[in-house]
């Protein structure tokens, strides 16, 4: 999401005649968009905006905006204290404050900023930055903004606000404007994206909205992130299934194993539900490739908790895996009323546990392709090799003198390793 809003961002500067530059001490103008998922991004954020005090106090006129989820909703005082050479504040996916200080620089008034819906006054007009014209293969394209499940350890809600989708009209606009720039996928974003309409009575959901967008001419591969298990339903899963361009890989977090931690965490849904929906995924769309988060040390955790989510994983063998270490978040339920009573070591331990077996799994998954051919979208040159994707999300390399950047091409797979598969490209 925060890759989307920067872009929209320097699409919205580059309106104003901004151009991008490569360092912070030769900007005008620059934007730290923040998350705060875990307390290592917030740190990370605070550590990089302390940083820029001494530039900002070298040169007075430079404009500091932080946008994002440090901001939140709304910008506290405490914010305004702590940071005051920060010049403006922007919540998540909301450039307007920033555009609305710049245009007041320059004498102008920005008339839409009041008036304007979050999303309206870039409505469908993106130009994607020069620095990616030509260039972006695959672009993020949010649908909805924003979280109304409140898992409690989830600080978004309370950053990002209560889910608000966008209209069909503005999502089809600013698809159709990325691809006759040269994108050649979208992945539509939403924290829950299958909840995409359900807070606007007459908006489709989100398996009506893949079916007007798979008939936009040049796009050619569509994908969505991420989906809630309670919400994924089946019309979604066949649409998958039955529309060419919608890539058959799901993004389905479970977080936890044990029907307990699921409760504590307030997920809605029991690890018996979860391995319902994989088979039911399977049955539907066959060939289905699936990703997976999963919290390690949630309050309370208990080693046989834990071991019932390595029991699931064993039992699911699912694609891919994000995993994370619980990290208390100020202002979430856990962090509130539950004791962080998992040790560091312990975390880390459980951490590894699952990032080995997972790797098993991931190997033995994609040995699967040794000596076959996947179709593959090229996205751009990485250590001197083409990198590119299958509609399965899987990672793969070829090594080519040939431009590939968004074509889509044959691979015959030679090297299949746990995160990525190498072989060579039929060029056209």
């Amino acid at each position: 999401m925060n890759v989307a809003d920067s872009r929209r961002v320097a699409s919205a500067l580059e309106h104003l005649d901004y151009q991008s530059v490569a360092k912070a001490e030769e900007a005008d103008v620059i934007v730290l968009n923040t998350c705060m998922v875990r307390k290592s991004a917030e740190d990370k954020a605070i550590g990089r905006l302390t940083s820029l005090k001494a530039l900002k106090k070298r040169k007075p006129s430079l404009v500091i905006n932080v946008m994002g989820c440090l901001v939140g909703v709304k910008p506290s005082k405490k914010l305004y204290e702590r940071f005051p050479f920060v010049d403006v504040f922007s919540s998540p996916s909301d450039p307007r404050p920033l555009i609305a200080h710049l245009y007041a620089q320059m004498g102008k008034h920005f008339e839409e900023i009041e008036t304007a819906g979050r999303f309206a006054w870039l409505d469908g007009d993106i130009a994607l930055p020069i620095e990616e014209q030509g260039q972006l293969v695959s672009a993020m394209l949010p649908v909805m903004d924003g979280c109304s499940h409140a898992c409690t350890y989830c600080i978004i809600p309370s950053k990002r606000g209560r889910e608000e989708s966008r209209s069909p009209g503005e999502i089809l606009a600013e698809a159709r404007a990325l691809t006759d720039q040269g994108v050649r996928e979208i992945t539509l974003l939403g924290q829950i994206v299958d909840r995409y309409g359900l807070d606007k009575p007459g908006y489709p959901r989100l398996d009506g909205l893949i079916r007007q967008l798979h008939a936009i001419e040049g796009l050619q591969r569509i994908r969505f992130l991420t989906s809630h298990p309670n919400w994924l339903h089946d019309d979604l899963l066949k649409t998958v299934a039955e529309y060419p361009k919608v890539m058959p890989h799901l993004e389905v977090p479970v977080q936890a194993g044990d029907d307990a931690v699921l409760m504590e965490m307030r997920r809605g849904y029991s690890a018996d539900n979860y391995r319902a929906l994989i088979a039911r995924a399977r049955a539907i769309i066959p060939g289905v490739s699936i990703g997976n988060d999963i919290i390690v040390g949630f309050p309370g955790e208990t080693e046989e908790q834990f071991e019932k989510t390595v029991d699931l994983i064993r039992e699911l063998r699912l694609d891919v895996m994000h995993l994370a270490r619980y990290s208390p978040r100020e202002g979430t339920v856990s962090a509130t009323r539950l004791a962080d009573d998992v040790s560091e070591e312990e975390k880390w331990r459980r951490f590894r546990v699952l990032e080995e077996l997972q790797e098993e799994i991931s190997l033995e998954i994609h040995q699967a392709y040794q000596d076959t051919t996947t179709e593959v979208l090229f996205e751009e040159q990485h250590r001197g090799r083409w990198k590119g994707r299958n509609p399965n999300n899987k990672l793969v390399f070829v090594e080519s003198t040939d431009d590939l950047r968004g074509q889509i091409l044959p691979v015959k797979i030679e090297i299949a390793g746990a995160w990525s598969l190498i072989g060579q490209a039929a060029t056209k």
